[in-house]
């Protein structure tokens, strides 16, 4: 082979190996970037329970305002989940499956607690919840529930932590003076109905249903328990605060959007909250009348109060030390927005 040959050759392999790179590099990069979207801000799966408390999320879902909001970011699919309590809801987000959370402040701290990469970023209701005790049982103190079931929400949640804390600070031991059931909302409705329990001490809309069915009355209200209790909140994922900050005063601003909106349209809540979970509308109107909850935005109206959760955690054992305020929150997404 002559000289002009090999030189032509070469030149030839050159300009393949090269074209063969620049394929390959070019592939890598599409990839990498069609990665990147899919698991930055492509989709977002929202966690929620069947609560009145929470209604904001539900609203801001009917009115397609999640969609229409977080589309400017680059999300195209808002998706969501609906959990029972907020113990599976945050074992949920602990394994990914969820970005943002409508939960109970307390189930939040279990988690992080727990290794949970969160913050709560936002307030969404305070109190709420009511002690229903069953006719056949007389209450006047709280002394009376000694030696009865009560079904509450499971070890960890807002109901579970105050009805414990409470029982304490009123001279009966959670452990041995009761008998408290961890349960759903459902089936501890279906509990105290059937004659299975006691009392339950559940969340709103539930003390309306089953006062309804005549078996049973409310008889305390959470926030004579612990007046101004923090209840739920908006907790978000470390990842969506990090790399997408914007994306996540969004979801604040529209909360406050659809908390405002809420207060402002009562009966329309209750209808948006009974078409979704296919309830009484008119019963959820009561509850609404007769809970002592309040639907609020501002996390700064929770922060002492939920802090005094993880320290009632850590007593009771929960927790393996007490966590802070800047272990629990990120309020710059609240302030730094334009009220």
């Amino acid at each position: 082979m002559n000289h002009k040959n090999t030189f032509k050759l070469a030149s030839t392999l050159f300009f393949v190996i090269v074209l063969i790179m620049a394929v390959f590099i070019s592939g890598c990069t599409d990839r990498t970037t069609d990665s990147e979207q899919a698991d930055g801000i492509q989709k977002i799966t929202f966690g929620y329970q069947p609560s009145t408390h929470q209604i904001a999320y539900i609203t801001a879902r009917e009115k397609g305002w999640w969609a229409e909001d977080l589309a400017p970011y680059g999300v195209k699919t808002v998706d969501d989940r609906l959990f029972p309590t907020g113990a599976p809801e945050m074992q949920a987000m602990l394994a990914g499956d969820i970005q943002v959370a409508y939960v109970g402040a307390a189930p939040v701290i279990a988690a992080l607690s727990s290794g949970l990469d969160a913050k709560i970023v936002a307030a969404v209701q305070t109190q709420g919840s009511d002690i229903v005790v069953h006719n056949d049982h007389p209450y006047e103190t709280p002394a009376d529930l000694k030696g009865l079931k009560i079904a509450t929400f499971p070890p960890g949640t807002i109901q579970d932590t105050i009805l414990r804390n409470w029982l304490k600070e009123n001279g009966l031991d959670p452990e041995t003076d009761v008998q408290i059931l961890g349960m759903g909302p459902g089936d501890a409705m279906t509990a105290i109905t059937a004659g299975q329990v006691d009392a339950v001490f559940l969340p709103h809309p539930a003390p309306a249903m089953i006062e309804n069915n005549g078996v049973a009355r409310s008889v305390v209200s959470s926030g004579s328990m612990l007046n101004d209790h923090a209840c739920c909140v908006i907790a978000v994922s470390g990842n969506l605060i990090r790399d997408h900050p914007e994306i996540v005063s969004q979801i604040v601003e529209t909360h406050i959007r659809a908390t405002e909106y809420n207060a402002e349209n009562m009966d329309e809540a209750a209808q948006i909250y009974a078409d979704d979970q296919e309830w009484d509308v008119e019963l959820v109107k009561k509850s609404l009348e007769e809970w002592d909850g309040s639907w609020i935005a501002d996390p700064n109206l929770i922060v002492d109060s939920t802090v005094e959760y993880a320290q009632v955690q850590y007593e009771l054992g929960y927790i393996s030390s007490p966590l802070t305020q800047d272990d629990i929150f990120d309020l710059s997404f609240y302030n730094t927005l334009d009220q």
